[in-house]
C-alpha cells in the first residue's frame, strides 16, 4: 500500500507540475508565434531570411526586465529607472562626480582635436558630449548588460510601449543585416539603447555619424563617431548653440515652489533681477538674458535651485529624467571647474512609489493635478503638492512627505 501510495503521490506531483507548466508554455509559444508574425515586416526591410533566424531562434523573453505589462502580474507595482526612485542625493553622488570629471579631463586633453571639431560643426560643447559618455557607460568601462535583441523582443511583447519596441527592435534587425554591428556585440541597456554613447536602433538611423571617416558610423568602438553622433542627436532635439543648459542659483527668501514647472518661463534676466543670484558669480552670456528660463526645484524649496534654458529639455529628450540631466549638466561643468554645488542636496527620503501614486490621485481629484499617476515625484506632482499645503495651510515645500500624505488621508477618511 505504501507503494501505491507513493506512486499516487509521485503522479499528482507530476499533474501539478505540469498544468503549472502550461500557462508558461503558451506564454512561450505565443511569443514564437509573434516573432515569427514580424518576418513580412523585417523582411520589407530588406532583412534576409539567415539574418531573422540567426537573431531570433530560441530566443525568449526576459521577463526581468522593468516596466512590463505581464499578464497575471498587474497588481505588481513596474521597476523603474534609478532616476526616478532615489533622492537627488543618492543619484548624484559627489564621489561619482568627482571620479568622471577626473576621468574626463584626461579623455578631454587626449580628444581635443575630435572635440574641438565636434563643437564648430554641431554647436554642443565637449563637455557635455563627455558628460553624456561618462553617464552612460562610464566612459567604455561599463559592459552593458543586455542582449539587444532580447531586450526590444521583450520590450515589444510585454511592455508598455508596444508599437514603439517593435519598431525598434525590426531596425536592429536591418542593423544587423547592414553589418553595422555583429549580434555577439549587440548589447543594451534595459531600455534596448546601444553604444558608447547609448542610442536606439532607429536614433541610429537618424543621427548616427561617420566622424573618423573610415566608411563606418561605429557607436560601439569609434569615440568620434560615438560623440559626434550624440551632438547631432542633441542638434536633432533643438540644441541651442552658445547657451548654457542651465544655472544653479540661490533663490529668494520664501520663493513660491509651485511655480517651479516648465510653463512658467520668463527671460532669464528678469529671473535675476528679481532676487535669484547665480552660483558661484557665474556671469551669463549677453545672448541669455533674454532667453526664457523656468524654475527647476528638484527637492522642493530644499536642496539647490536652477534656472534652466532649452538646452535642458534638450538633454531631457535624450533621457526623460531630470535627475539625469541634472548628472550630466553639473559632471559637464565640473570637467572645466572644480567647484561642487553650491547649495548641498538635503537628506531628505523618498516616500515608496504606491505613497507617490495615492497622493497623485488625491491631487487629481481636487483638480490640482492632471499628469499621469505613475507613482515619480516629478516637477508636476511637487507644483501640485505645493498647491494643496496652500489649500490646507500646511508648511509649503512642494516635497511629498508622510506628514503631507497623513493629512490628506485623514480629510480623506473624513469624507
Amino acid at each position: 500500500m505504501a507503494r501505491v501510495g507513493n506512486c499516487a503521490t509521485i503522479l499528482v506531483s507530476f499533474w501539478l507540475a505540469l498544468a503549472a507548466a502550461t500557462p508558461a508554455r503558451a506564454a512561450d509559444a505565443a511569443f514564437q508565434k509573434w516573432l515569427e508574425d514580424l518576418w513580412p515586416q523585417a523582411q520589407a526591410l530588406g532583412v534576409s531570411r539567415p539574418t531573422f533566424d540567426a537573431a531570433t531562434r530560441g530566443l525568449e523573453p526576459d521577463l526581468t526586465l522593468p516596466d512590463l505589462a505581464i499578464p497575471g502580474r498587474e497588481g505588481v507595482p513596474p521597476r523603474g529607472q534609478a532616476e526616478f526612485v532615489q533622492t537627488p542625493a543618492d543619484y548624484i553622488k559627489e564621489a561619482n562626480i568627482a571620479r568622471l570629471a577626473g576621468q574626463a579631463k584626461k579623455l578631454a586633453a587626449e580628444h581635443a582635436r575630435t572635440l574641438a571639431a565636434i563643437e564648430q560643426q554641431y554647436g554642443v560643447p565637449g563637455n557635455v558630449l563627455l558628460a553624456i559618455w561618462g553617464r552612460e557607460t562610464d566612459f567604455g568601462g561599463y559592459r552593458l548588460p543586455k542582449n539587444a535583441i532580447t531586450v526590444l523582443a521583450t520590450q515589444g511583447y510585454y511592455g508598455r510601449r508596444k508599437d514603439m519596441f517593435r519598431q525598434e527592435l525590426l531596425y536592429a534587425l536591418k542593423m544587423l543585416e547592414e553589418g553595422q554591428v555583429k549580434l555577439a556585440d549587440m548589447r543594451s541597456s534595459w531600455g534596448g539603447a546601444m553604444g558608447l554613447t547609448q542610442f536606439l536602433p532607429s536614433e541610429f538611423y537618424k543621427y548616427a555619424v561617420d566622424f573618423d571617416g573610415d566608411g563606418k558610423k561605429d557607436i560601439w568602438r569609434s569615440v568620434p563617431d560615438a560623440l559626434a553622433s550624440a551632438a547631432q542627436q542633441l542638434v536633432g532635439k533643438g540644441w541651442q548653440r552658445g547657451t548654457r543648459w542651465a544655472y544653479e542659483v540661490r533663490a529668494p527668501q520664501g520663493v513660491d515652489c509651485t511655480i517651479g514647472v516648465p510653463e512658467v518661463t520668463r527671460p532669464l534676466g528678469e529671473w535675476i533681477k528679481d532676487g535669484f543670484v547665480l552660483s558661484h558669480n557665474r556671469k551669463p552670456a549677453a545672448a541669455e538674458l533674454n532667453e526664457p528660463a523656468s524654475l527647476l526645484l528638484p527637492e522642493g524649496t530644499y536642496g539647490p535651485a536652477f534656472l534652466t534654458l532649452k538646452n535642458y529639455y534638450v538633454i531631457k529628450e535624450y533621457n526623460f529624467s531630470d535627475l539625469y540631466v541634472l548628472f550630466v549638466g553639473h559632471l559637464s561643468d565640473r570637467i572645466a571647474d572644480p567647484r561642487p554645488f553650491e547649495t548641498p542636496w538635503s537628506k531628505n527620503t523618498q516616500l515608496r512609489t504606491a505613497q507617490v501614486e495615492t497622493m497623485q490621485r488625491t491631487l487629481t481629484k481636487l483638480g490640482l493635478y492632471k499628469d499621469k499617476i505613475d507613482g515619480k515625484a516629478g516637477m508636476l506632482t511637487r507644483s501640485a503638492l505645493g498647491a494643496y499645503q496652500k489649500a490646507n495651510r500646511l508648511k509649503v515645500d512642494c516635497w511629498p512627505t508622510a506628514a503631507v500624505l497623513d493629512d490628506m488621508q485623514r480629510k480623506a477618511a473624513r469624507n
